[in-house]
């Protein structure tokens, strides 16, 4: 018989590991990677001055990219009203710009298959708490472990593709190896150092919610004969 065990912790537990999920697959799958240089609608960094009466010229904007995909202006030869095209500049794997970001692409995929497959495992433990005579709870947790390493592999070998010619195209020809030249770095960069904290965070967390799960007050819950358990 299923016996639905709900408690603050496992809860918890669960809805860390679907939000770190997410925000590795977003963070993978965005050009805000590398925010490059300030450049003028026809590519050419501005010049300074002040504005002027009149037409002055464009303002500028800041090219993003990310390990297969970028963002730039609309060039005005495609006919849409969006001022940024974002796509992916690679269209096949071997086309990557680094080598180094080719290895970041597979760490980073097994990690979050890792980490997407505990997220959906993670909504059944209300109902199934062991597997094979296995805490699900622990299985879990050391899935996430696994999935963090793979993810710090990743991004350690990011920062090493900088050196490429697409980062210097978009950074200036001071970009090298784990030196972003004149890029800043963008928000899925960050995005993916947290999701990678918080995978280590629920990997050891993964053990309070089996241990609020398999206390001695639940267990007397079910002697009671509950299927519906619900604890604080």
């Amino acid at each position: 018989m299923c016996h639905v065990i709900v408690t603050c912790r496992s809860m918890l537990w669960t809805l860390l590991s679907i939000v770190v999920a997410f925000a590795e697959l977003i963070a993978f799958m965005s050009a805000d990677w590398l925010i490059g240089k300030a450049k003028s609608r026809s590519g050419t960094e501005p010049a300074g001055g002040g504005a002027g009466a009149g037409a002055g010229p464009a303002e500028p904007y800041h090219p993003t990219l990310g390990i297969y995909a970028r963002c730039i202006r609309n060039p005005g030869v495609q006919h849409v009203q969006r001022d940024t095209l974002c796509g992916p500049y690679a269209e096949s794997f071997g086309e990557i710009a680094s080598g180094f970001w080719q290895a970041t692409a597979i760490f980073l995929a097994v990690g979050i298959f890792i980490l997407c497959t505990v997220a959906l495992v993670s909504v059944f433990t209300m109902c199934v708490q062991s597997i094979m005579k296995k805490s699900i709870f622990n299985v879990c947790g050391l899935l996430q472990g696994i999935a963090g390493l793979f993810l710090i592999l990743g991004l350690i070998l990011y920062p090493a593709g900088w050196g490429c010619q697409k980062a210097i195209d978009y950074c200036g020809h001071y970009a090298s190896a784990y030196k972003p030249g004149d890029c800043a770095l963008g928000w899925a960069f960050y995005t993916a150092i947290g999701g990678t904290v918080l995978t280590f965070i629920c990997a050891v967390f993964s053990a309070q919610a089996e241990i609020a799960t398999s206390s001695d007050k639940v267990q007397e819950e079910i002697e009671e004969g509950k299927n519906l358990i619900c604890l604080l």
